[in-house]
């Protein structure tokens, strides 16, 4: 009975230390707006925290202004994938997009909570650092640090 209880506890123990977590949190500073999370067809957050137990892919954030689609068409937006890395190059990656049918609707920004709080922002229309077609590769900003959470502010 002892050893079952013992294996039990160091298993609990050494899943809890494998496992990876990545919080999203929002600043809305534009004082009008509904910061969304959307991953496929589902809406994750209105602008509180979420927090993924586990690898979490292909999300998009974009802060609905009453002229967003629900897909982000019309607004500017924030496309995510945070995964711990498992080689070199397999971590987070995060990008401000503006590919048609999105356009500049408000500023944005992103900043990983680890890799030294590196992102990326765009202040207005011009947006230097975002996508505007598929093959602007350089727009991505990677971080290869577990649990990398991610902060993004509108405005």
């Amino acid at each position: 009975m002892k050893f079952s209880t013992l294996a039990a506890i160091l298993s609990t123990t050494v899943i809890g230390a494998w496992a990876e977590t990545h919080t999203v949190h929002f600043n809305n500073r534009c004082g009008f707006g509904t910061p969304m999370l959307i991953q496929g067809p589902n809406v994750l957050s209105h602008g509180e925290d979420f927090t993924s137990n586990g690898p979490f892919r292909a999300a998009i954030a974009y802060l609905q202004n009453g002229n967003c689609g629900f897909n982000g068409d019309g607004c500017t937006l924030v496309e995510l994938t945070l995964v711990n890395p498992t080689s070199p190059g397999s971590g987070s990656s995060a990008d401000i997009s503006l590919i048609p049918p999105l356009k500049f609707s408000q500023a944005a920004a992103f900043n990983y909570n680890k890799c030294g709080n590196i992102g990326a922002s765009c202040p207005d229309a011009n947006c230097p650092k975002a996508f505007r077609k598929p093959d602007d590769n350089f727009a991505q900003v990677a971080c290869q640090e577990n649990d990398a959470g991610l902060t993004i502010t509108f405005c």
